[in-house]
């Protein structure tokens, strides 16, 4: 995936930080070690010296396999000893082993060459935060989405629109919390006000919180974005393959970007590429299924219905009864 020079030099940064901080507490386990038992020290230089000692038989030229056998016996010997030593006075048997945030590229961020996980994922996780910057996710939680604004009067099925959204609230709630890759995708229907955005915007915060990565956005700003990158009218070029790649991808307020072969083709490129490698997607719409079929292509519809648990909000518009209720 390409990211903006920005983006990288952050990640790089960030894989700094953690090499420094592996290094200070490596030093500074040592000067704890070797002022509290000042004979490691001692054995530390002779293990040491091992090499030099192993040049010089080299140097010598006789029976150098059998010396440097014995040598390595010997050093073996010696490191028993530093160890036992260092166990008996309290110490954990690897204090004195660098800690790496990552073992498997040492926080340089590349094994053999290529991009380790480590930088993949610190390199996402910076593209959706500078693409989550401006949404107020920490204003939308669970605890903040009131019921009490719904009516609590039955309706001919014998639900009233309270219970219909208790039932919402719930399911959004577990989702939430059981959050993984294996989640289902959803789509969240209803009228204007509802509350779609706000627990959307809550199984975001909450997924974030669980160390995942999640991207939330209008659909209106993130295709127009992601037009502007395609057309050379924007600098920064990742947002696509962040919207394809991201593990929750919560697409709000379907319907409101502008129509155009390549904005459709889009819509259902997103969709279709995150079924298919099993990413969930949680889509926000004010449209019905009948307006949904009158503005997009029988196949974008047609992948929503098959594969998306449909959600489906009830109730007067909460903006204004809260409005109301403070007047």
């Amino acid at each position: 995936m390409s990211y903006r020079r920005e983006t990288y030099d952050y990640a790089m940064s960030q894989l700094e930080i953690r090499r420094s901080k592996a290094l200070s507490e490596l030093t500074q386990h040592r000067e704890e070690v070797f002022r509290k038992v000042p004979q490691l020290s001692e054995l530390e230089k002779r293990i040491s010296s091992t090499g030099f000692s192993i040049y010089r038989i080299i140097m010598a030229g006789n029976d150098v396999a059998d010396k440097i056998k014995k040598l390595e016996e010997e050093n073996l010997q010696l490191n028993k000893q530093f160890i036992d030593l260092l166990v008996s006075n309290g110490f954990p048997s690897d204090y004195l082993e660098i800690k790496y945030y990552c073992d498997k590229c040492q926080d340089t961020g590349f094994v053999n060459g290529q991009q380790c996980t480590c930088l993949k994922d610190l390199l996402k996780q910076e593209a959706s935060r500078k693409l989550n910057s401006l949404t107020p996710m920490k204003l939308c939680t669970f605890d903040s989405f009131k019921l009490d604004y719904y009516p609590d009067n039955s309706n001919e099925n014998g639900m009233s629109p309270r219970e219909r959204m208790r039932s919402i609230y719930n399911y959004c709630k577990k989702y939430a919390d059981e959050f993984s890759l294996d989640s289902p995708s959803i789509i969240m229907q209803g009228a204007t006000g509802l509350g779609k955005t706000h627990l959307s915007l809550a199984i975001a915060k909450s997924a974030i919180d669980l160390g995942h990565d999640v991207i939330y956005g209008s659909s209106y700003n993130l295709l127009n974005k992601i037009e502007r990158e395609r057309f050379g009218r924007d600098e920064d070029n990742d947002s696509y393959n962040n919207l394809l790649e991201c593990d929750l991808l919560i697409l709000d307020d379907l319907g409101t970007e502008y129509t155009s072969a390549y904005i459709s083709a889009t819509i259902y490129s997103i969709i279709n590429t995150r079924l298919l490698s099993s990413k969930p997607t949680i889509i926000s719409t004010n449209l019905s299924m009948e307006e949904m079929l009158e503005r997009y292509s029988d196949r974008i519809v047609s992948r929503i219905l098959g594969s998306y648990e449909r959600l489906v909000f009830v109730g007067k518009d909460i903006r204004l009864e809260k409005i109301k209720r403070n007047m």
